[in-house]
């Protein structure tokens, strides 16, 4: 048998599992060097053998490490994908005439509210959520804020000023919610308006059924 060099430094990836393929890339280049003359047919067949019953990198390097390009190598390890960016914070004033989000609509993790005259109302019933914890900061102003969140929302004021209007947590009146779910941080300054967090009430309910 004929013995086959060593590699001299040690390849941290050695110890992974080769492929099908990685085991055929070898078999090409010692059918190279037999054509070349660097390998007689005994040594091709001896190394084609070892080459076909190799299970991992360390396995496959000694058998081209003396000929032309050297041994082979594990690939580099995967980088993981770059993370997607963040969707940018939704921000509602309510100016004059007042603004909402209702039915149907997709949930940043980021709000902010400005109630501004005519008042911000935003309701998370119906909402598509993509993760977990939502970050609100809202601003009574003097048209005020309303926030409602079903049931299985859990609601967490972590800074509250109530101003004249106030600060209402009217979700509190219930048990938590069980179990890890839908989680509101909410940062409240109450203004003239306030700002009231709630859970949908009878006519919301109905008008959800139907």
């Amino acid at each position: 048998m004929t013995n086959l060099p060593q590699p001299s430094d040690h390849d941290p990836r050695a110890a992974l599992r080769a492929s099908d393929s990685d085991r055929e890339a070898v078999a090409e280049r010692l059918r190279e060097a037999a054509g070349d003359g660097r390998l007689d047919l005994e040594e091709l067949q001896e190394r084609l053998d070892r080459t076909f019953t190799a299970k991992t990198y360390g396995d496959l390097a000694p058998i081209t490490a003396d000929l032309p390009g050297g041994r082979m190598h594990a690939p580099p390890p995967q980088q993981p994908a770059p993370a997607a960016p963040p969707a940018p914070p939704l921000v509602l004033k309510g100016g004059v005439a007042g603004d909402s989000r209702r039915g149907h609509w997709v949930v940043p993790q980021r709000i902010h509210l400005y109630g501004g005259m005519g008042g911000v109302k935003v309701d998370f019933t119906q909402a598509e959520l993509t993760q977990s914890l939502v970050d609100l900061d809202a601003h009574g102003d003097i048209g005020g804020v309303t926030v409602v969140v079903p049931t299985t929302w859990r609601v967490e004021l972590l800074h509250t000023e109530s101003g004249m209007g106030g600060v209402s947590n009217k979700t509190s009146k219930l048990p938590p919610p069980e179990g890890p779910g839908p989680v509101l941080r909410a940062t409240c300054s109450g203004g003239i308006g306030g700002v009231t967090i709630r859970h949908p009430n009878r006519w919301e309910l109905r008008k959800l059924r139907k």
